[in-house]
């Protein structure tokens, strides 16, 4: 029998749901194949086998629908999940009822259906159907039918990735990434870890006065040891809920990996965080690609000058075209109003890459070179400082949260709440 592994109650909307309202985890490595019965939906469960969180599936499509199904299995063992498309009421249960013997257990099936009707609904979930789409699907649906299969309610929420990387080397982008993943810490209350990926120079160790004897260099030369208790062992405690998987920033040894060369730490590091913020380095090689576009969200770190402004163009047109179904980068300005220094306005640079900044943060060495100098964050030397404002503002918008902080009352609050309660 097909066993029974989560039912999207959820209604189905006419489109596709907006990548900024949800976050969908990414699927483990399993093995999908599809039987659809028209073009359309073949379409969107193929571009849905390129999305990022589906990397690591394996997807098989095939025309035919149901009877496919039935027929491919009696001689061949079911994958983890199929998807199967129909367009009737009574074929669909009789074609469940035909498949159920031939299919393996622990397979998870996803039916996409025309008919919306809560007594089709029950019979296919007491058949021991996971999920059913309403037609037409879009891709985001796939993508989240799929995904949502492996992310029981019960179990542990899969942490958000956030990417921060410079559009130029010495635009402080690494400065940002420390004192936004600080705000999501102690403003937003969320349990994080900073991931300093510039192994050669990296600034995060300095920026939390933190001098740990192990950080990311080990287990990115150990991929074999990588699992929760070894991650666990080289994060250094910052604050109660700010973590830091520091960078050895020494020259002794050469820092070239394969793409795939920190997949291992970020998936272990998704099942222990809610929030990683990883700080990477302004490279383009093919695991800083692969870092990026895997990412949840990203942000885009440039200052006001031309090639700021080509090369965050460039970035953001070639992630937003990797990842069609998330949201896109989001940037900011740093380093803005050096004293005689000629600069790009904002509006330059919403008009080139068609986005307004989320924040246009100034020039301030002062309070910038002391919190750097003092391994400290912009909040610790000055609380009250505008820039604070700004990295809260960031990682509310980072991390999908809403304000925090309640609004301050008047004095006579007190008898207010005396009078509405009589």
């Amino acid at each position: 029998m097909i066993s029974y592994a989560r039912q999207n109650s959820d209604e189905q909307a006419d489109g596709p749901a907006s990548p900024a309202e949800e976050h969908i985890a990414p699927a483990p490595r399993v093995s999908v194949q599809a039987f659809c019965e028209t073009v359309e939906t073949a379409a969107a469960v193929q571009s849905a086998g390129e999305d990022r969180r589906l990397a690591k599936a394996h997807l098989k499509i095939q025309m035919g629908g149901m009877a496919a199904a039935v027929e491919a299995y009696r001689s061949a063992p079911t994958p983890n999940v199929i998807i199967l498309e129909t367009e009737g009421h009574n074929d669909v249960l009789t074609g469940l009822d035909q498949l159920a013997s031939v299919c393996d257990a622990g397979t998870r099936v996803i039916v996409i259906g025309r008919i919306n009707d809560v007594t089709l609904y029950r019979e296919l979930v007491r058949r021991g159907v996971s999920d059913y789409v309403i037609a037409p699907a879009h891709t985001i649906d796939v993508v989240r039918a799929v995904c949502n299969l492996f992310s029981a309610p019960e179990a542990k929420a899969v942490g958000r990735i956030i990417a921060v990387v410079g559009a130029k080397g010495g635009v402080g982008a690494s400065t940002i990434a420390h004192n936004v993943a600080w705000a999501i810490a102690r403003d937003l209350t969320l349990d994080s870890v900073v991931a300093d990926l510039d192994l050669a120079f990296g600034t995060a160790g300095l920026n939390y006065n933190q001098d740990p004897a192990q950080g990311v260099a080990d287990a990115v030369f150990s991929p074999d040891r990588v699992d929760t208790a070894f991650v666990d062992r080289l994060l250094s405690k910052c604050t109660d809920h700010l973590s830091l998987l520091a960078a050895p920033a020494t020259l002794d040894k050469v820092y070239d990996f394969g793409a795939e060369a920190f997949d291992a730490i970020f998936d272990t590091l998704r099942t222990t965080m809610p929030c990683i913020v990883l700080d990477v380095p302004h490279q383009w090689s093919g695991w800083t690609k692969r870092a990026l576009i895997a990412a949840d969200d990203i942000l885009i770190v440039a200052a006001p000058d031309l090639a700021n402004l080509r090369n965050a163009k460039n970035m953001f047109d070639l992630l937003k075209a990797a990842r069609p179904n998330d949201r896109a980068p989001l940037y900011c300005l740093n380093q803005v109003g050096v004293p005689k220094r000629p600069e790009i306005a904002a509006s330059e640079f919403a008009k080139a890459i068609e986005s307004q900044p989320i924040a246009t943060i100034p020039f301030d060495p002062q309070i910038f070179g002391s919190a750097a100098n003092n391994g400290q964050m912009i909040a610790e030397i000055s609380a009250n400082h505008r820039a604070v404002e700004m990295f809260l503002q960031m990682a509310q918008r980072l991390t999908g949260r809403g304000e925090t902080k309640k609004p301050r009352g008047s004095f006579l609050s007190p008898l207010l709440e005396k009078l509405r309660s009589k």
